[in-house]
């Protein structure tokens, strides 16, 4: 769903159509010294206008697109996580290697690790042990991913770890690990783009003096020099609004 302002833009470049009509329609005598704002100008405006608004449309869906399928993608790492911990301490592999494993599991899952103790100075001036948090998991989809990698690397070092499950053989946790990095990967892509597509559009319609908003106020006030305030001409023109609408 468009956004109030993403609506605000298209609204800026359907009024500017609407100008762009009436100054085609006054015919010869519509002729100002500024090339901005002749018709050649005007139509070169619309045109650049239209297209960055279809570009940022398609960069929009790109991003909704990637953004849905890394939530899909994503989306059962907790429990293929529980189940590679599970199946490792089930197949006799060392303490030290569940703990390992487990480390990495616990960051996926969200939750912090044992506490640590500090030694921090008392009032009297004696050492004692004080508890230390760690601090929380990482949870965005790079520590994600990362963690999960660390979690496919031990167990795939295991000699011991050969589930009959092929979900849970490292083949195939091999094979979600590169999903999950595309997938993440996309959506980067995404961004940039969207972010490039957003830039251009305020460029387009907001530079100063060349941008859609600046050449449409300058046609009024042409219009308004050629055929006065109370002219049913300017009657046409001068209610059409544009808007600031870059952020």
């Amino acid at each position: 769903m468009a956004t109030t302002n993403e609506t605000g833009h298209a609204k800026n470049v359907a009024n500017f159509e609407s100008l762009t009509g009436f100054c085609n329609g006054y015919g010869p005598i519509y002729n100002p010294s500024n090339p901005a704002i002749r018709m050649e100008g005007l139509a070169t405006v619309l045109t650049n206008g239209k297209e960055c608004l279809e570009t940022l449309k398609a960069a929009t869906v790109v991003y909704n697109n990637a953004t849905n399928q890394r939530e899909l993608a994503f989306e059962p790492l907790k429990k293929l996580s529980t189940r590679i911990i599970n199946s490792l301490a089930a197949c006799g592999a060392s303490q030290q290697t569940i703990d390992d494993a487990d480390t990495n599991h616990a960051k996926l899952q969200g939750r912090r690790m044992a506490q640590k103790k500090v030694v921090a100075p008392s009032k009297e001036g004696a050492a004692e042990e004080q508890p230390l948090s760690n601090s929380v998991s990482q949870q965005s989809y790079d520590g994600q991913v990362e963690n999960f990698a660390k979690l496919v690397a031990t167990v795939s070092s295991e000699p011991l770890y050969t589930p009959n499950e092929v979900e849970l053989q490292a083949p195939s946790l091999v094979a979600v690990l590169a999903n999950l990095r595309t997938c993440n990967s996309e959506v980067v892509t995404a961004i940039a783009a969207l972010s490039n597509a957003r830039i251009n559009r305020d460029k387009i319609l907001y530079a100063t003096n060349s941008g859609l908003h600046d050449v449409a106020l300058a046609t009024k006030a042409y219009v308004l020099s050629l055929f006065g305030k109370s002219s049913p001409e300017y009657g046409q023109v001068g209610g059409i609004r544009f808007s600031v609408g870059k952020q």
